[in-house]
């Protein structure tokens, strides 16, 4: 079984926030305290974190679940629940993530790069934060808020200095096996490689100077055959690997049993990486012709002639291709460096979507902030996520995607039967009542009692 994986899925949930608490404070000679609930912790978030010591996707095919730590709920005395963890899921540099639906979202391209792929609940809040002037003690708070839940794609894209491109069984293995410290498996027969091989070249102390020298990463890319670039012979699983090196070297095969000239397996091998992706022909590339021992030849469209078995020239192309890499890293550096970052905030949209005739569901996590009360039978934890939805502009936003009196709305956990007026926007008719008593009792704090005690006998009838 191969170690390498470069697919995976990931299964990223954020901690769910803790509940706020409804507590009253109650001390000796304290005749009447004052709410003092605490508020829930938020979440953990899920992050994604690019390191070099990941050299695959390996440890998610099995386990893809990665899980923030819940926060903890409030409790009284106004003591707030502390905050769930953050989880850091270390993943290949090189990594791209994406939607299920095949939707670019982050392309961990640098080691130390971070994205948040899960992000966790907010906590509730304690009853001591509705306080208010006219809600002396309010009896209700809020439940935290549940986190994040996503499937994503992981596709991984090795980012190596030199990738090595050739038909099968053209002398690709055994040449880094030579240069570097790579134990790729060598045999006689094509497709040996199934995967990719990596190893680290250093080639230096020129002049005696340490400062000189050159270490890169090389990648044996198994083997093209014509038509790769059309998927043939798994050739975009192949060639997807070489879409981010910064040189390739091409070898072409010198024995006789190649079966092909190598000005014609140069043509072959620029054809598919050219329909593969054009932009690769414009890359740094060092042709040579490899496996010299059985064939040699010194005409041909190549600029080195090689044999991994004698080691014959194997340091003139170490040197060229070090030459390549420490020139295109200067270039990628400036290019870097001229790149302007714009960030741009997340918008957070509510949309409505009708589920059935005279059913309709409100999506957008303002909205199912608003609702987010644990007992929404309290007449004024209603009034409050009313409140709160109107703020949204929720009602607007029914009131235009054409809801009509009696229709039921879904926000979240909560559902409710919806009720147009200048009174009682989004109540049930059983609601009303209370909520119209709610409203005269405010006015006659503020503007005495006896002016609206004939109003209040017509609203109870």
């Amino acid at each position: 079984m191969s170690l390498f994986v470069d697919r995976a899925q990931l299964h990223a949930k954020g901690g769910n926030g803790g509940a706020g608490c409804v507590s009253f404070r109650r001390e000796a000679h304290v005749a009447k305290g004052g709410p003092d609930g605490g508020d829930g912790g938020r979440g953990g978030d899920v992050w994604l974190v690019a390191d070099v010591n990941q050299a695959s996707l390996l440890g998610f095919r099995d386990h893809p679940f990665r899980r923030g730590t819940d926060g903890e709920h409030g409790t009284s005395k106004r003591q707030h629940g502390s905050r769930g963890k953050d989880i850091d899921v270390p993943v290949p540099v090189g990594t791209v993530v994406r939607t299920q639906d095949g939707e670019v979202l982050v392309d961990l391209t640098e080691a130390g790069m971070r994205w948040r792929a899960a992000e966790g609940g907010l906590g509730g809040q304690g009853n001591n934060r509705f306080l208010s002037n006219f809600r002396r003690a309010p009896a209700f708070a809020e439940q935290g808020e549940l986190g994040e839940e996503i499937w994503f794609e992981l596709e991984l894209k090795l980012q190596a200095d030199v990738a090595l491109i050739g038909f099968p069984n053209v002398g690709k293995s055994t040449l880094i096996s030579r240069v570097s410290a790579a134990k790729p498996k060598i045999a006689d027969y094509p497709f040996t490689t199934l995967v990719p091989n990596l190893g680290v070249v250093r080639f230096g102390d020129r002049g005696g100077k340490a400062n000189e020298r050159t270490e890169f990463v090389m990648a044996d890319i198994p083997g093209l055959i014509e038509g790769a670039a059309e998927g043939r012979g798994l050739g975009h699983d192949f060639l997807r690997h070489v879409e981010r090196a910064r040189v390739l070297c091409v070898l072409l095969d010198l024995a006789p049993t190649a079966g092909a000239t190598p000005q014609e397996q140069l043509d072959v091998l620029l054809h598919e990486l050219g329909s593969y992706q054009p932009d690769l022909l414009e890359r740094p590339r060092l042709v040579i012709g490899s496996r010299s021992d059985l064939g040699d030849s010194d005409e041909g469209p190549f600029e080195f002639v090689v044999s991994a078995i004698t080691n014959k020239n194997l340091d003139l192309v170490v040197s060229k291709l070090a030459t390549l890499v420490d020139m295109a890293r200067r270039d990628e550096a400036v290019r870097v460096s001229q790149e302007i970052i714009v960030h741009r905030p997340v918008k957070d949209e509510i949309w409505v979507e009708k589920i059935a005739e005279g059913h309709w569901e409100v999506h957008g996590r303002a909205a199912r902030r608003a609702v987010r009360f644990q007992d929404l039978r309290n007449d004024e934890a209603m009034a409050e996520m009313i409140r709160r939805l109107r703020d949204a502009g929720v009602d607007r936003l029914l009131s235009r995607s054409g809801v009509k009196d009696g229709d039921s709305v879904t926000i979240g956990e909560a559902t409710f039967g919806w009720w147009r007026d200048h009174q009682a926007a989004g109540l049930d008719q059983d609601h009303h009542r209370a909520t119209h008593k709610e409203r005269l009792a405010k006015r006659r704090r503020t503007r005495g009692i006896d002016e609206f005690a004939e109003e209040t006998d017509d609203g109870d009838d």
